[in-house]
């Protein structure tokens, strides 16, 4: 005599853990939308930790406008949440509307500063240096000691992949002077880390 398993099948399945992330962020930004004040507060309290993070990263040395860009980018937030198509990642969604501002605030700072200059394409990157004896926090710090200008054009380059043609759209700036941002970031870093690996 066989024995046979008693195996119960549920008559509906049960609704996968992805599905229901998506149901309940459809359902915060509904409410967001409806002006909720609890929701906006869920909304800032679960995504700003990692928005002002990537804005940090930009705004190092400057915590009063690293502060500034995060109101200015959850009020962007708030106010195109809308436009969400709920395709695609909204931590995507939200980091795109995180870097535009912090973008906008370097596009201003640049245009008040001029202290860039025309270089060729031609004009050849500066020498690459050896970091193998850095660790990478050791190496994040001095990113960071990067002017703010500088700074901005070297992540948007290195973090965030963008081009010197979509660099120089962003900032309001030429493709050659992100160029020149980038190779000064370049020389100022192989400083630093010369100097550290002494």
């Amino acid at each position: 005599m066989t024995e046979q398993l008693n195996i119960s099948i549920p008559l509906t399945a049960a609704p996968d853990r992805a599905n229901t992330e998506q149901h309940d962020l459809h359902v915060l930004v509904k409410e967001c939308i409806a002006q909720s004040r609890t929701a906006q507060k869920k909304l800032y309290d679960t995504y700003s930790p990692a928005a002002y993070g990537v804005i940090k990263r930009y705004m190092f040395n400057n915590e009063e406008a690293a502060k500034e860009i995060l109101n200015d980018a959850f009020y962007k937030i708030f106010t195109k949440l809308d436009q969400y198509s709920f395709q695609g990642s909204f931590e995507g969604w939200i980091r795109r509307i995180v870097v535009n501002t912090v973008t906008d605030h370097l596009r201003k700072t640049m245009n008040t500063e001029h202290n860039f200059k025309e270089v060729q394409p031609e004009d050849g990157q500066t020498d690459s240096t050896p970091v193998g004896n850095l660790s990478f926090k050791e190496l994040m710090e001095v990113v960071q000691t990067l002017p703010e200008a500088q700074l901005g054009v070297f992540n948007l380059f290195v973090f965030e992949n963008y081009s010197h043609k979509e660099i120089g759209a962003l900032l309001s700036i030429t493709e050659n002077n992100s160029r020149w941002y980038l190779n000064d970031a370049r020389r100022r870093l192989k400083e630093k880390v010369n100097s550290l690996l002494k």
